[in-house]
């Protein structure tokens, strides 16, 4: 089973920038959907970005687009968000996420790193 470990979230001010990684380990994320994801205090897990087993495709929430950018490499077994412009509604723990294309749910995920964007 690929196990996933998050890293890279911190404080930071608004309007400032972050680039979370998200490392696999027990095996290759090469086939494999990857997504990141976000859940802020109270509120219920929100899809942010996801790309394709190739890199070739992604897709974003309207709320980060042109802010955020997903990534991947997979000779490194990584992905990675680069955000941008935050903002303090940015604030949540961050998840990263695989699933195979064909499934419906993703088959696992990392447990969080905090990023917090003060005003």
């Amino acid at each position: 089973q690929v196990q996933l470990v998050e890293s890279g979230g911190k404080l930071v001010q608004a309007g400032g920038s972050l680039r979370l990684s998200c490392a696999a380990s027990g095996g290759t994320i090469s086939n494999y959907v990857m997504g990141w994801f976000r859940q802020a205090p109270g509120k219920a897990r929100q899809f942010v970005a996801t790309i394709t087993s190739t890199g070739v495709s992604t897709n974003y929430v309207d709320s980060v687009k042109g802010r955020f950018s997903i990534s991947r490499d997979n000779a490194k077994n990584t992905v990675s968000l680069q955000m941008n412009s935050l903002k303090p509604e940015d604030t949540a723990v961050y998840y990263c996420a695989g699933k195979l294309r064909s499934a419906l749910a993703y088959d696992f995920w990392g447990q969080g790193t905090q990023v917090t964007v003060s005003s």
